[in-house]
């Protein structure tokens, strides 16, 4: 493993760890940071999935102590079984449009260009979301219902578009349904857990071809570092919303968008050639 690999492996984990939970789009920064540290082809492929198990640990992590609780309370507890329910409920739609459309989404949006637009539109949803006079009618995660569940599922689908976010889909999607923030955010996080590890399995089973023993070193470092960052953030998200809105990363997403195409549309930067 020489230097620049490493330092590549490095740079990729801060930007999955520091990306993945907030509402920004890791997918669209790691298409867009990889391309231009000229990490990428089958290799950059197979490390995202490695890096992305990293930050999903994270969560898993923090949020240990719930997930132990609903899993021992399961067999007997109502409250448990419900929220084991709709995280279910929430998966299905990811999994069915993702299995159906992921190989044709990589082939055509998984580019710089396709990235920018989708910070923008999504930058600009966010701040009419945040506009509008937000009805609380769930406080907590554990009083949301089936259809709460289900209609963050499908909000959830939007983020197979690179550069909509995940996060920014389920939360905003969640405020819109009348969750609370910190609702919002929390079952934005549970429901990572089931996704990103869904995907990443899937991901890797079929393309296990591109794991080589030789790149060991350089996911690991990927891995550690994507792990303590994203740690950094879920808890760093959780302190912010308690007294801001997601206007910050709104305008954050349309700046970031607009100089992307900005430089495209001057010829400062060739993104159209860029593939993720």
């Amino acid at each position: 493993m020489d230097v620049w690999s490493a330092l590549q492996a490095v740079i990729l984990g801060i930007v999955e760890g520091l990306t993945e939970f907030l509402p920004i789009s890791s997918t669209g920064h790691q298409i867009i940071v990889a391309d231009l540290i000229g990490f990428g082809g089958d290799r950059a492929m197979a490390f995202n999935i490695i890096i992305q198990l990293g930050a999903i640990l994270a969560v898993v992590w923090e949020y240990r102590r719930k997930i132990l609780e609903v899993a021992f309370n399961v067999p007997r507890q109502r409250e448990a079984q419900r929220f084991t329910a709709n995280l279910l409920i929430a998966f299905i739609p990811a999994v069915v449009l993702g299995v159906a459309f992921s190989d044709q989404i990589h082939a055509y949006l998984f580019n710089p260009i396709t990235v920018a637009l989708a910070l923008v539109v999504g930058g600009v949803v966010i701040l009419w979301a945040e506009q509008r006079k937000h009805e609380i009618r769930v406080e907590e995660v554990e009083q949301m219902t089936w259809k709460d569940a289900l209609k963050i599922g499908f909000a959830q689908c939007l983020a197979m578009i690179p550069g909509t976010s995940r996060s920014a889909s389920t939360i905003i999607g969640g405020l819109l349904f009348g969750l609370s923030r910190r609702a919002a955010t929390e079952f934005s996080f549970y429901l990572a857990m089931p996704t990103m590890v869904g995907a990443a399995v899937y991901s890797g089973y079929k393309y296990r071809e591109l794991f080589q023993p030789g790149d060991l070193p350089v996911f690991a470092i990927g891995f550690v570092v994507s792990f303590l960052f994203a740690m950094i953030a879920v808890r760093a998200l959780l302190k912010f919303i308690a007294n801001h809105s997601y206007a910050v990363f709104a305008w954050y997403r349309i700046v970031f968008g607009l100089l992307i195409l900005a430089t495209w549309q001057f010829g400062l930067i060739d993104w159209s050639t860029a593939q993720g």
